[in-house]
């Protein structure tokens, strides 16, 4: 099964032991993201309650009966000047990369947010030598903002984040 035969759309709390379990798999087994311990399921019920009252994109990728994977735009950073930039964040359950789900989660997200008024999308990669995401970023017209080094450390190793950004004010207009 490919990304034409998946069916994005917002989640809805039925969605959130599965986003919970793919994201598990991440924690657990991959530097991929900084957490260290798995979050509950009711944790993410909180996320998708806030991201909801503030006008932000949740999305899950469904196959069939089955949600492979996620994407959600949450606030970059705290303080009330940030307000109209986000991070992005996109998963895909083990086995469901390299079929062109990722790409159609971003894309339907970064629609959601031009939609909820975002100016600006940052993506904070972890490093781990894999290109796929800094890739995938670079095709939805994300550019280079910058590296942090050795701000991480999980399953023993220091990790550097790639800074990635879209300035989705830059096109008015512009189909993502």
């Amino acid at each position: 099964m490919t990304a034409a035969e998946a069916n994005i759309r917002p989640a809805t709390p039925g969605d959130l032991a599965r986003v919970a379990d793919i994201y598990a798999h991440y924690v657990t087994e991959t530097v991929t993201t900084f957490e260290e311990n798995v979050p509950p399921v009711a944790a993410w019920r909180e996320r998708l309650d806030d991201l909801a009252e503030r006008g932000l994109p949740f999305l899950v990728a469904q196959l069939g009966t089955e949600v492979v994977g996620y994407a959600y735009a949450g606030p970059w950073r705290p303080k009330p000047a940030y307000r109209h930039t986000v991070e992005d964040s996109v998963y895909l359950a083990p086995g469901w990369t390299g079929r062109g789900l990722g790409r159609a989660l971003l894309q339907d997200l970064l629609s959601g947010c031009q939609r909820a008024e975002v100016r600006q999308v940052v993506a904070v990669i972890a490093d781990t030598g894999d290109e796929a995401s800094p890739v995938l970023h670079r095709r939805l017209g994300f550019v280079p903002a910058g590296r942090l080094v050795g701000v991480g450390r999980k399953h023993g190793r220091w990790i550097d984040t790639l800074l990635m950004q879209r300035d989705l004010a830059a096109a008015p207009g512009s189909a993502v």
